[in-house]
C-alpha cells in the first residue's frame, strides 16, 4: 500500500538526521535533514530552493547564509548519504574474515540500506540523469569511491581463474542496485535476497 506524503517524509526526515550530526550548528543540520527529506520525496528538478526554504522556515539571504546554490546541497547530500552507506558496509565487513562472508554481508547490508522505504539514498542516486552534467560528474566520481569495497571484496574471492573479476562485479553490482526496482516485500527478506545472490554468484576455483 502507497504511503502517504506526510508520513514518508517524516520517516525520511529521521533518516537525514543521522547522516548530518557532524555539522557545525543544529540550524545547518536542520536545513540539510530538510533539503534532504525533499529531494528524496520530489527529485533534483522538481525541488527549489524555496521549497527547500519554505520546508525549513528559511528564505532568501538567510538561507543562502547556509547554502551556495541546490547544484552544491544536492552533491553534498548525495556524498554524505553515499558515505553513510560506505561506512556501515565496511564495518559489517571488517567483522568477517571469510571472503564470502565478507562479501555476502556486504550485499545484506547495502540491500537492507536501499529497500528501505524511509531510505534517502536510492532516491538520491536514481536521480543521476536528472542533475546538470558537471553535478552528475561530481556524482560520478563518489560513486566511483564507493565501488572500491566491492573491487577489493571481489579481488579477495577464490573465482575460477576464467572468470573476468571486472564483470563480475559490475553485474553483481548492477543487480544490488536495481533491487528497488524489483523488490516486492513479502516471502524473501532483504537479507534473504542477500543471501540468495552471494550463492548464485558464489564460483569457487576448481569447481
Amino acid at each position: 500500500m502507497p504511503e502517504k506524503t506526510a508520513v514518508k517524509g517524516e520517516g525520511r526526515g529521521k533518516v537525514a538526521r543521522t547522516l548530518f550530526q557532524g555539522e557545525l550548528s543544529a540550524r545547518h543540520r536542520e536545513i540539510l535533514e530538510g533539503a534532504a527529506a525533499l529531494f528524496a520525496e520530489r527529485g533534483y528538478a522538481a525541488t527549489s530552493v524555496r521549497d527547500i526554504g519554505e520546508r525549513v522556515g528559511l528564505l532568501g539571504g538567510s538561507l543562502y547564509h547556509y547554502i551556495k546554490s541546490k547544484e552544491a546541497l544536492f552533491i553534498r547530500i548525495h556524498d554524505l548519504a553515499l558515505q553513510g552507506v560506505q561506512d556501515h558496509i565496511r564495518a559489517a565487513v571488517d567483522a568477517r574474515t571469510d571472503p564470502w562472508e565478507r562479501l555476502q554481508v556486504a550485499c545484506i547490508t547495502m540491500l537492507e540500506i536501499q529497500l528501505d522505504p524511509q531510505s534517502i539514498t536510492m532516491p538520491l542516486m536514481n536521480d543521476l540523469q536528472a542533475v546538470p552534467p558537471e553535478v552528475r560528474e561530481r556524482l560520478i566520481a563518489k560513486r566511483d569511491e564507493f565501488e572500491k569495497i566491492f573491487v577489493a571484496l571481489v579481488a579477495e574471492l577464490p573465482l575460477d581463474p576464467e572468470i573476468d573479476r571486472g564483470a563480475y562485479r559490475l553485474l553483481l553490482l548492477t543487480l544490488l542496485n536495481n533491487a528497488s526496482l524489483w523488490y516486492r516485500e513479502g516471502r524473501l527478506t532483504p537479507e534473504d535476497i542477500g543471501r540468495q545472490i552471494v550463492r548464485i554468484f558464489r564460483h569457487p576455483a576448481g569447481e
